[in-house]
């Protein structure tokens, strides 16, 4: 088994040299946000959709459209509006009058990364129009199933809730997603660079591709052979069995607080993200603070709070803490 993990090792340390000269290629344009970019690369890894929160401005669509450059992947962006329609989305059936035949127009969801820029702007039943790419890697036009290309990434931009004219994401979507991804403000002496890199009326950064898309997919076969042992397995599941029977883990103060607990695919996306988390670090094996690393984001819309929890201004960021920080590490 030793020997098996140095190998592991050794094959994460040559795969993932990658990591840097994207890191490097993606600084030219977005000034700070490592962690955002990294969270990006973890669901790029693992193959899970990442949702990005946080007010106009910060990047978010920016720091998508340059991974998108940089990984030489097609890209689509869609701005979500109130009057956008599902076939907007995913395609339709366009009827041809000299023939009496229906042909198919596919839809800009058929890219490697679709961007779904504010994807709270529109009603539910658009946001819904992605749960079958996102889920099944497939889309359906009239009675025939269209596979997409892999890799096939969703990154979906939002508004706080609390913004005017925003609509809050259906749970059934929302979980969808493998992380989710709180951006807040730069620092000052990141905003300082920002006004001097930006601040032109013309500001054109060349992206030079980092690595193509059968590297990408070559990759997340090594992220599948990193080594988790039993102990951290067993760490993962009572992380999410905490947010179901908090009492269970010497929490009982949370009792009441918790509306609904995380899903099982939370208990797998919590092992991708920590395999891809140390990959991009270097390593062939997962750590405790791998799973602490990324738990956050991955639990954060999972855990629905209960009226108890509100009226006590508790969020699920905050009970997700105590339960990191009271679970036993091994």
């Amino acid at each position: 088994m030793a020997t098996d993990v140095k190998q592991i090792g050794e094959t994460v340390k040559n795969e993932s040299a990658f990591v840097e000269k994207l890191r490097e290629e993606m600084g030219r344009v977005i000034v700070g946000q490592k962690y955002m970019i990294d969270r990006l690369l973890i669901g790029l890894l693992s193959n899970g959709h990442v949702l990005l929160e946080g007010v106009p401005g910060l990047a978010k669509t920016t720091a998508v459209s340059t991974l998108a450059r940089a990984l030489e992947l097609s890209f689509h962006r869609l701005q979500f509006t109130p009057d956008l329609l599902p076939a907007d989305l995913i395609g339709t059936l366009i009827y041809n009058p000299k023939s009496g035949d229906f042909t198919t127009r596919k839809g800009p969801v058929f890219a490697n990364i679709i961007l779904a820029d504010e994807i709270n702007r529109a009603p539910a039943k658009v946001q819904s129009a992605l749960l079958e790419a996102m889920q099944e890697r497939q889309v359906t036009i009239g009675d025939t199933s269209y596979r997409l290309d892999e890799p096939f990434l969703v990154l979906a931009t939002q508004n706080p809730i609390e913004q005017e004219g925003t609509y809050p994401l259906p749970e059934a979507q929302v979980d969808r997603f493998m992380l989710k991804l709180k951006v807040d403000y730069p620092s000052r002496q990141e905003e300082r660079q920002i006004m001097d890199r930006m601040a032109l009326t013309k500001t054109t950064i060349e992206v030079h591709p980092v690595i193509t898309p059968d590297d990408i997919l070559r990759v997340r076969a090594v992220v599948d052979e990193i080594y988790i042992d039993d102990k951290v397995k067993e760490y993962i599941v009572d992380i999410v069995f905490a947010t179901r029977t908090p009492g269970d883990f010497n929490l009982p103060d949370l009792d009441g607080l918790i509306e609904y607990g995380a899903s099982p695919r939370a208990t797998i996306y919590l092992t991708l993200a920590a395999k891809a988390h140390a990959f991009i670090q270097g390593r062939g094996y997962v750590t405790p603070q791998d799973v602490k690393s990324v738990g956050l984001d991955v639990l954060r819309h999972r855990v629905i709070v209960s009226y108890e929890a509100e009226a006590e201004d508790m969020t699920s960021e905050d009970i997700v803490g105590k339960i990191f920080d009271s679970v036993e590490v091994p």
